[in-house]
């Protein structure tokens, strides 16, 4: 209990620290969904009086681009969408240790085990289906059931958006790469493939494929879209903890060659803090936040009760063995 103590009051303190004095202004290159990040970012400014300017691009682009600029980046924080991209920055020397107040306010499961970035998000992958083409009896117990000659030209993925190499990840990680690789060479056969996984669930919702590997939440954001009547498809979550069903982790981190350390760690304090995690709550992502004392979106379904796996961000990497699979099976 004084640990926990300890540690709100040293955030309070970072949250009370580096105001707008001296117009303060923050670079944050943003691979993260650009309208729940404006929204943090707003009420962020409001209450601190920093500035943000938001570099906006995919998560493995801009973290790319932090690597490629080195020392001379003018990045201060990065948001990604996935945990292997700040792996690999991590791995690379490029960010900040963070101090141990920010990383006490999600659960270690969801950070860096060395402290360097920490979880802001939660999404489920899941299989998005139709149910006038598959029945619930004939749904996959395993992901790796995808590669099975019955689903051939029934499923579609999306293997070039940044969300598919962490499934594949999570396959190497309980798996192995031999068979990770073979399963990868079963969905070249099998699948119909699509540019991005809101092009995977308007497919199957519109009938063109029966069904198709997600992350759950654009399932939501498609509802909220064309409203109930318009859905004519459902989610089936992997279960007995599958890796079809990996939770996959957002993050933040300051970047070690950040100018303005104290107003990007108060930033990241932010994201993780009660009142930014609300927002994610709140908003139309449909992402759950990484606190556990936040409630996620009343569509959600509880994800204490969600058959989800949660496979260790060490153990998923840093992607480039997913990649190269992915590209040897030719889906990349």
């Amino acid at each position: 209990m004084k640990r926990r103590l300890a540690a709100l009051l040293v955030l309070a303190a970072l949250l009370d620290a580096c105001g707008g004095r001296g117009g303060t202004s923050l670079v944050v290159y943003n691979g993260q969904h650009q309208q729940l990040t404006r929204m943090l970012v707003a009420a962020f400014e409001r209450q601190t009086g920093i500035r943000v300017r938001l570099r906006n691009g995919d998560s493995l682009v801009v973290a790319t681009q932090v690597l490629q600029e080195g020392g001379a980046s003018p990045a201060d924080v990065i948001l990604s969408e996935n945990s292997p991209e700040l792996v690999n920055l991590e791995q690379h020397g490029r960010l900040r240790r963070l101090p141990p107040a920010i990383l006490g306010q999600v659960p270690v499961a969801y950070s860096s085990p060395a402290g360097r970035w920490v979880g802001t998000a939660l999404r489920v992958s899941s299989l998005v289906y139709d149910p006038a083409k598959i029945a619930r009896s004939e749904l996959p117990q395993s992901i790796l059931e995808l590669a099975q000659p019955r689903w051939r030209g029934k499923v579609a993925i999306a293997p070039t958006d940044s969300d598919f190499p962490p499934l594949v990840g999570a396959v190497i990680a309980r798996y192995g790469a031999d068979r990770a690789a073979a399963w990868l060479r079963g969905l070249k056969r099998n699948a119909a493939t699509y540019q991005d996984e809101e092009a995977v669930v308007a497919a199957v919702n519109r009938g063109s494929a029966a069904a198709g590997v997600i992350n759950a939440y654009y399932w939501y954001r498609l509802r909220l879209e064309v409203g109930e009547s318009g859905m004519h498809s459902a989610l089936h979550y992997f279960p007995h903890h599958d890796v079809g069903s990996i939770v996959n982790v957002a993050g933040a981190a300051v970047l070690a060659t950040s100018k303005h350390t104290g107003a990007a760690e108060r930033f990241v304090a932010f994201l993780v803090s009660n009142a930014g995690q609300r927002i994610v709550a709140d908003s139309d992502d449909f992402e759950y936040p990484a606190r556990a004392d936040v409630a996620a979106n009343a569509a959600l379904p509880p994800f204490a009760r969600t058959p989800l796996a949660t496979v260790p961000v060490a153990a998923l990497g840093d992607g480039r063995t997913a990649a190269r699979l992915i590209r040897d099976a030719g889906l990349g």
